[in-house]
């Protein structure tokens, strides 16, 4: 019977865990389109970029499900952050006039 002796180091032998891709809106928006004009086939187009089927038929049905807000007016995100703002200066407007008021009635 042989023994080997072997030396291991700590961590050693073990495949680090590959990091999760981020693509940007951008790139999504592409291969979606491509995908939603179907002159490839989604396993073809996944291919092409280096992507699982899966992430284009999921990227292709977002867009699909969202494509009507493109058409939006978007009257009610923009209202209510228009709201926010002019209630945030008519808070710093009425600070500055009782200021000036109080500033004013010493004078006199």
């Amino acid at each position: 019977m042989v023994l080997l002796a072997c030396s291991f180091t700590k961590g050693a032998g073990v495949m680090a865990k590959p990091t999760r891709r981020n693509h940007s809106p951008a790139f999504k928006a592409k291969v979606a389109l491509e995908a939603l004009r179907e002159h490839e086939s989604v396993a073809e187009i996944a291919r092409r970029y280096g992507l699982h089927a899966n992430v284009v038929a999921n990227w292709k049905r977002q867009l699909a499900e969202n494509v009507q807000r493109v058409f939006e007016t978007g009257g009610d995100r923009d209202g209510a952050e228009r709201e926010t703002e002019l209630l945030k200066k008519i808070g710093e407007l009425t600070v500055e006039r009782d200021f000036l008021a109080r500033g004013l009635g010493r004078l006199r």
